[in-house]
C-alpha cells in the first residue's frame, strides 16, 4: 500500500475508534446556561475583589455595534468593522446565513486568517476562557498529582456556574479536574486547580500576563472561569491565539479532544462500614464533538472549548482537519436564536474553509507570541529539557497530532460503535497532526521554560 494511502487508512481507523469507544455507552447530554453573575460589591467572591477590572475597562455587556477603532493585530483588515474576505478565482463565496456578532476562522498551521467578521471585537468569551485557563496552568502539576479539595478551593464561584461535581473533603487527581474543566465545564474544577495554583487572584494575573505574552491584547480576565464579570472580555482572534497556543500541549490535545470520561464519585459507607467510591459518566458538551439530537458530529473535529453565558451567549472555538489541512474557527454569540446554533455556524464555516483553503487570500495572520524565534526550523526537536520534563507531565510536548473524534460523514458513532472490535482501540495513542508548522515547537517550549 503506498504510504500516503496507509497514513489516510491509519487516521481514519484512529479517529473512528476514538469518537465510538467514547460514545458507545454514553448519550449526549445537555449543559444550561449559568445564570449571570452578580457585581462584585454584592456577590463579594474572592475573584471579583481581586480582579475588579481597571478604569476604562469595557463592560461585560457589549454594546450593539463593534466600535470604529479595533485592534489591528495581525493585519490592518482584522481591525476593521464587518465581513474582512478576499475571494479569488473559483473559491466558494462565504455562508449567507451567518448571525454571529463576531467569528474567524483561520489555517491553524500557518496561521493564515482566511476570513472574519470584527474579528477584535472585545465580547464576553463565558467558558471559552477556559482555554487560556488552561494554557496557563496545565503546565504547572503533573496529571498524577492527588489534592485533596477544602471548603475554601470552592468559594467565589457565580451562582448557577457549570459544575463537574467535586465534593469537599475528597481527593481528586490532577488528571481527573482537567477532565472536569474540558469535559464539563466545570467551575468547580477550574477553582480547585487555581488554589492549588496559589488561589484565584493570583492565577487571573498569570492568564492577563500570559495572554500578553501571546500579544492577545483584547482579553482581559476577571474571573479564570470565563463565568460573566464585569470588564470581562476577550476577542474571536483572542480565542483563536489560545487555543493555538494550547494545542501545542499533547495534555490539552487529549482533554479537548475526549468525548466521555469517568469521573470520581462521593465515598459513602454501607451498612457494614466499608468505605466505597464509585464513578460516574461525564460527557463533553462540545456538540461538534459529541453530538446532539439536532446536530452530528463534525468529521476530523479534535476539540476545543465551548461556552454560554447570559452576557456572552453562545461562545465556541473549535479545530477540525480535513485532508492534510487543519483549521481553527471561533463564532461568539449568534443572533439567532435556535438551539446548537453557535455550532451550525461553526461547522459552516469549516466547511468554507476546506473549501477556500488556498482560493483565497489571507486577510491577516494569528501572530507568534512575544519572543517567539521565528528563525527557527519548522519541525524541529524541542529540548529534551522541555516544560514537564517526565513522559506524559502535564507540560509534555508531542510532534503528534490532534486526533480528530470523527472520520466520515456527520452520521452519528454510536450505532457504528457495535461493530467495532477491540483491536481498533489499540490505534488511540498514534495522534494526529502538529500544528503551526510557522511557529516552531522548540521556541514555545523554551519560552516556557
Amino acid at each position: 500500500m503506498p504510504a500516503p494511502m496507509n497514513r489516510t487508512v491509519r487516521r481514519a481507523l484512529l479517529v473512528t475508534s476514538a469518537t465510538l469507544a467514547s460514545l458507545a455507552l454514553t448519550a449526549p447530554v445537555s449543559l444550561a446556561a449559568p445564570k449571570p453573575s452578580p457585581s462584585p460589591a454584592a456577590s463579594g467572591s474572592p475573584s471579583a475583589r481581586a480582579s475588579a477590572s481597571p478604569a476604562g475597562s469595557p463592560s461585560a455587556s457589549p454594546t450593539v455595534a463593534p466600535p470604529a477603532n479595533m485592534s489591528t493585530v495581525g493585519g490592518t483588515r482584522l481591525g476593521q468593522a464587518g465581513t474582512q474576505v478576499a475571494i479569488a478565482g473559483g473559491a466558494p463565496v462565504l455562508p449567507k446565513d451567518l448571525t454571529a456578532r463576531s467569528w474567524i476562522v483561520a489555517d491553524a498551521e500557518s496561521g493564515d486568517v482566511l476570513a472574519s467578521h470584527n474579528a477584535h471585537w472585545r465580547l464576553p468569551p463565558a467558558s471559552t476562557m477556559k482555554m487560556l485557563f488552561a494554557d496557563t496552568v496545565l503546565p504547572r502539576f503533573p496529571k498524577s498529582t492527588v489534592h485533596k479539595v477544602d471548603p475554601k478551593d470552592l468559594a467565589g464561584m457565580g451562582e448557577g456556574s457549570s459544575l463537574v461535581g467535586i465534593k469537599e473533603g475528597e481527593t481528586y487527581t490532577v488528571h481527573d479536574l482537567w477532565l472536569g474543566v474540558f469535559l464539563r465545564s466545570g467551575n468547580d474544577a477550574v477553582h480547585v486547580l487555581s488554589a492549588m495554583n496559589g488561589g484565584v487572584a493570583a492565577t487571573v494575573k498569570e492568564m492577563n500576563e500570559h495572554a500578553g505574552e501571546l500579544q492577545a491584547l483584547d482579553t482581559h480576565v476577571v474571573s479564570p472561569d470565563g463565568y460573566d464579570a464585569p470588564g470581562q472580555v476577550s476577542s474571536a482572534y483572542d480565542l483563536t491565539l489560545f487555543a493555538r497556543s494550547g494545542l501545542q500541549k499533547a495534555d490539552f490535545r487529549e482533554y479537548c479532544s475526549t468525548v466521555s470520561a469517568k469521573f470520581p464519585g462521593e465515598t459513602v459507607k454501607n451498612k457494614k462500614g466499608k468505605t466505597t467510591r464509585g464513578t460516574f459518566e461525564i460527557q463533553n458538551t462540545n456538540r461538534l464533538l459529541s453530538g446532539d439530537y439536532d446536530i452530528t458530529q463534525y468529521p476530523g473535529i479534535a476539540g476545543v472549548k465551548n461556552g454560554n453565558t447570559t452576557n456572552a451567549g453562545a461562545t465556541f472555538t473549535g479545530v477540525a482537519e480535513r485532508n492534510g489541512k487543519v483549521l481553527l474557527v471561533t463564532v461568539m454569540n449568534p443572533s439567532k436564536t435556535d438551539h446548537n446554533e453557535v455550532y451550525k455556524e461553526a461547522a459552516t464555516l469549516l466547511d468554507w474553509g476546506f473549501q477556500a483553503a488556498g482560493k483565497v487570500t489571507p486577510v491577516g495572520e494569528l501572530v507568534r507570541p512575544q519572543g517567539a524565534q521565528s528563525s527557527a526550523q519548522p519541525g524541529a526537536n524541542p529540548s529534551s529539557s522541555a516544560a514537564g520534563g517526565q513522559a506524559g507531565g502535564a507540560g509534555s510536548v508531542s510532534h503528534r497530532p490532534v486526533a480528530g473524534a470523527v472520520a466520515g460523514g456527520r452520521s452519528g458513532g454510536m450505532w457504528i460503535a457495535l461493530a467495532i472490535t477491540g483491536g481498533l482501540l489499540a490505534l488511540l495513542a498514534g495522534g494526529a497532526f502538529l500544528v503551526n508548522r510557522r511557529w516552531p515547537l522548540p521556541d514555545l517550549v523554551r519560552r516556557r521554560r
